[in-house]
């Protein structure tokens, strides 16, 4: 018997470790209703802007993620009737001093973070704004804890210039694409050993209590 509770014990420790390195993954698509908000300036000299982007889902989200806000700085490169745009949630990009911003996904108990790197073309003529990008997944809440992957979109906006003082906003629709990874929870390899050894010792004293019943 020790020999064969030696034997459970070791592979139950090689099953643990298998488990634990395999992933969920959840891949699927949201379409947002968004606001972007350009402004209001953030560096004059060099010409970042703060940039929010806030959506909220048409129809329903899987996963709960009905809402996001996404918070990046812009730079703006005027060219003509065109406006060539950079937007990221880290400052050093664009080589100024500041926060790190980040994105949020959420509207029940799960909710995803994370950065964007993104950029757009602004059509002064046709008072539209086209762009996309990729947002890194940081972590999140729920189902999606440690979660890490990717988040692609594309967004079509058009512009709704507000006072003349005020910042610049747009309206369309954004289309997410979620790519997401997290670490699948397995019991503890201790408690699987204990569990085990408590089994093989309570099929052994079973059978010796069943020898001594057959010898009266």
């Amino acid at each position: 018997m020790p020999v064969a509770l030696t034997l459970l014990s070791f592979g139950a420790n090689v099953q643990s470790v298998t488990a634990q390195t395999t992933e969920n993954i959840y891949e699927f698509s949201i379409t947002y209703d968004a606001l972007a908000i350009f402004g209001p300036v953030f560096n004059e000299e060099k010409n970042i802007l703060d940039v929010a982007v806030l959506g909220e889902s048409i129809g329903d989200a899987p996963f709960g993620l009905t809402n996001f806000d996404s918070r990046t700085y812009g730079r703006f490169e005027d060219r003509t009737t065109q406006i060539f745009s950079t937007f990221d949630a880290d400052p050093s990009v664009f080589g100024i001093e500041g926060n790190v911003r980040g994105d949020r996904y959420f509207g029940g108990s799960n909710e995803l973070f994370g950065r964007a790197s993104d950029s757009a073309v602004i059509d002064l003529v046709q008072q539209t704004i086209v762009g996309g990008g990729i947002i890194n997944v940081t972590g999140g809440t729920g189902i999606f804890s440690n979660a890490t992957g990717l988040i692609t979109f594309t967004q079509e906006d058009r512009l709704t210039p507000g006072s003349t003082d005020g910042p610049l906003t747009s309206r369309g629709v954004a289309v997410l694409n979620f790519s997401i990874r997290t670490p699948q929870r397995v019991p503890e390899p201790a408690a699987t050993t204990a569990l085990l050894g408590l089994g093989v010792t309570g099929a052994v004293l079973l059978h010796q209590y069943r020898r001594r019943l057959n010898n009266f």
